[in-house]
């Protein structure tokens, strides 16, 4: 979730900041007459990019976790169509760990008695691939939603307090300091 929050609240805080200036400098803020119109597109802007941060974090994650299961039913498969291939290639790569031969093998056949533990450890070695390293798609949604909605609500602040190009340097100024 660290990485989906980051990830989000500094695209909320870029994603918006365009919208802000962008705007104040089309309705020409530098007179004072489009604050409101600089703080709606913004509240807009911040909604949108939150929702699309939610629902991008969420599809990835689920989809990650798609991937691993179709991963794992293929190692699946190979195991039950040779398992023989599969005992010897888990003990190559627990003589590569620096396990000796002898003991590689009494090791593989002992897991491949465990089935799950047998997948499990193969999915891990043999693709780099374990069900405890993804991210819920649930948390990763709230996570990149909320912290998008926070980091855009940054460059937002100053148009509250003043308006102008007062209010635009104060925005880049915040969100700059807020990116690091």
């Amino acid at each position: 979730w660290i990485s989906d929050a980051i990830y989000g609240a500094n695209d909320g805080l870029g994603a918006v900041f365009g919208i802000v200036s962008g705007v104040a400098g089309a309705t020409d803020v530098a007179g004072g007459g489009g604050t409101n119109y600089v703080l709606i597109s913004g509240i807009a802007g911040m909604i949108a990019s939150a929702v699309s941060m939610g629902s991008s974090a969420y599809l990835a994650a689920k989809s990650e976790r798609e991937v691993y299961e179709g991963e794992m039913l293929r190692e699946r498969q190979e195991m039950e169509e040779n398992p023989e291939e599969e005992i010897e290639e888990l003990s190559l790569m627990c003589q590569l760990r620096g396990f000796g031969e002898a003991e590689a093998n009494e090791l593989a056949r002992k897991l491949a008695r465990q089935p799950e533990e047998f997948l499990k450890i193969k999915g891990a070695e043999e693709l780099g691939l374990s069900e405890v390293s993804f991210p819920s798609p649930w948390r990763s949604m709230a996570s990149g939603g909320l912290s998008t909605a926070v980091g855009a609500f940054v460059p937002l602040i100053p148009f509250f307090f003043t308006g102008g190009m007062t209010a635009v340097v104060a925005s880049f100024v915040l969100s700059l300091v807020a990116h690091f």
